[in-house]
């Protein structure tokens, strides 16, 4: 699955393009690489996120198509978050 769409679906980034615009940005970091919003997501990829004065690292989980709200959080694993 797409990075900017993962970001998406487990409701890390509220809409799909704020998460491209983040990506072709360089605020997204995939296993410590600068990633583009087409890199396709695997489980046990880490990302790391500088969203504004936030920073988040986490873990993928999981990656599915479609995910409910009660779902979306056990797609990922917070490692640190910095505010």
């Amino acid at each position: 699955m797409r990075l900017d769409k993962y970001l998406k679906i487990s409701r890390i980034i509220k809409r799909r393009t704020v998460a491209n615009e983040a990506c072709d940005a360089g605020r997204v970091l995939v296993n410590g690489k600068i990633a583009r919003a087409s890199y396709d997501v695997k489980v046990g990829d880490v990302l790391e996120l500088q969203l504004g004065a936030r920073a988040v690292k986490a873990e993928v989980l999981s990656v599915s198509e479609y995910a409910k709200k009660e779902e979306a959080a056990g797609m990922y694993r917070i490692l640190e978050e910095a505010v």
